[in-house]
């Protein structure tokens, strides 16, 4: 999913050299094109942090500001594996396989 203005991206690694870790939330402020995104950092008071131009690849949309509404964590896991190589990946659906077995073995 291309993000847009206003979105809610998080960070999907850490940023070297920068107080910006995974998991990190911040806002895109700006598109500067060839797929690369100004995102505003603030506390919890609103205070801006950092803003740094990252490529998308870096970080995936949680929070749409056009229909506002969060990215269900379905859609926002799908987004996660596909940008891991292709062996993590296998070992992430692997273990989403077991926990959903699991989960209908409980349910019996």
């Amino acid at each position: 999913m291309m993000p847009e203005i206003e979105d809610i991206v998080e960070i999907v690694k850490d940023i070297p050299g920068r107080n910006i870790r995974a998991g990190m939330q911040g806002t895109v402020v700006y598109s500067h094109g060839n797929d690369v995104y100004e995102v505003e950092f603030t506390n919890e008071n609103g205070e801006t942090l950092d803003f740094l131009a990252l490529p998308a690849r870096h970080f995936i949309v949680v929070w749409q500001a056009a229909t506002r509404q969060w990215i269900p964590i379905a859609e926002q896991a799908s987004a996660l594996i596909a940008v891991l190589p292709d062996d993590a990946a296998r070992q992430v659906f692997d273990f989403a396989r077991f926990l959903s077995v699991r989960n209908c073995a409980a349910a019996i």
